[in-house]
């Protein structure tokens, strides 16, 4: 009998050390990491605000999951709490099905009429700008050239708004994103620079060197809803300003 236990415990470990189940596809809440505060409570859409209110509907909570279930167009679930510069914000995200969302900083309210909000935007989506699309930098920026900065790239826009791409060495491939599961985005805006990580690895990256009267240099953060019919969850959600 206890040799029969033995062999069950251990053929238990051998499971859990070849099937290793990582925080990301769980709903586990992993500890803050350092230096970063929540900016969602596992319960609620409090701090958040769904923009436009006619969209409402579209996002909620669901088992400590906030999930966005596009209906009829584009929306984005603002973080409420004024307009943020410099930072980093990492979050977890994941599509059930096929879908294109991202995150938005440095929105603003676009006074061109073309867009609802100009913004620099992270892209989770796997359609959209190209086949490099997920993990793009993507430009919201209708009164000013809308650059390509796509999955590998780095991107230098010099004071004349015209870009020089060159490639990033081990950026992240499309291989090592967990497609239909969860992945772990981490950004970084500081000044000029930005740097968007995806599971540990640089996936693309921008500097920009315009005069600072033709950049976006604070504004909202949102999560994106872009199409309808779609479905997008993130949680494990943390946000660091960062001091001047």
């Amino acid at each position: 009998m206890i040799r029969r236990i033995a062999l069950t415990v251990a053929l238990f470990a051998c499971v859990l050390i070849c099937n290793p189940v990582t925080a990301a596809e769980t709903n586990s809440h992993p500890a803050v990491p350092d230096g970063f505060k929540p900016m969602f409570d596992g319960k609620s859409l409090d701090g958040w605000k769904v923009m436009p209110e006619s969209a409402a509907k579209a996002w909620f909570v669901k088992d400590h999951i906030i999930v966005g279930e596009g209906d009829k167009g584009r929306s984005y679930l603002t973080y409420h709490q004024g307009d943020i510069a410099d930072f980093e914000m990492i979050l977890d995200y994941r599509f059930p099905g096929k879908g294109n969302s991202g995150v938005s900083i440095r929105a603003q309210d676009d006074e061109t009429g073309k867009r609802k909000f100009k913004s620099y935007h992270v892209d989770f989506g796997h359609v959209g700008i190209g086949k490099q699309v997920l993990g793009a930098w993507d430009f919201h920026t209708p009164n000013r050239r809308e650059h390509a900065c796509f999955r590998g790239d780095r991107l230098v826009i010099n004071e004349n708004d015209e870009p020089t791409v060159t490639k990033i060495e081990d950026a992240i491939t499309l291989e090592e994103i967990n497609k239909g599961g969860w992945n772990r985005v981490h950004i970084i805006a500081r000044d000029n620079n930005f740097k968007f990580y995806i599971n540990g690895k640089l996936s693309s990256e921008f500097t920009e060197h315009l005069p600072k009267e033709r950049r976006l240099d604070k504004g909202m953060i949102q999560l994106q809803l872009h199409d309808p019919g779609m479905i997008v969850e993130f949680k494990d959600l943390y946000l660091k300003v960062l001091d001047d």
